[in-house]
């Protein structure tokens, strides 16, 4: 089976934005502790909290990624990757948590060719033509 590339090109984000509902009591509570000089801002103490309950998760997670047989981090497809399992004659099963990204001169066809399914949970970076062509196979 040919190596899957993990480097990436080009600069990819280091985080994704989120937009989340709160009553304004938490927010008020929030901007207290903030306010207090427990945290630098809103995003900072959302963060810690999101980082503390992934911790307090974290023996789940670990055997839910070897369970599923997930890349854990960040997982690129080249243009030449997809070549090669292409000449191999083999279709990738991609299974990412973290992101998986999809470098951007890859074309739909080669993606289709290609690609028989991807499981992302985190993000997905691809051209639109190829997310298009995907859209059946992303889970």
């Amino acid at each position: 089976m040919p190596k899957i590339s993990t480097s990436i090109p080009k600069p990819v984000p280091e985080s994704e934005k989120l937009t989340i509902n709160l009553g304004y009591v938490d927010l008020g509570r929030i901007d207290l502790l903030v306010a207090e000089g427990f945290y630098s801002n809103r995003s900072d103490f959302i963060r810690t909290a999101i980082r503390n309950r992934l911790d307090s998760h974290g023996e789940a997670i670990t055997q839910v990624v070897a369970r599923k047989m997930l890349v854990l981090g960040l997982q690129h497809l080249s243009r030449s990757d997809l070549e090669a399992s292409r000449a191999a004659g083999e279709r990738l099963q991609i299974r990412v948590l973290g992101l998986a990204s999809i470098a951007e001169d890859v074309t739909p066809e080669l993606a289709l060719e290609t690609i028989e399914s991807i499981t992302v949970l985190g993000a997905l970076h691809a051209s639109s033509a190829v997310r298009a062509a995907l859209a059946g196979r992303i889970h």
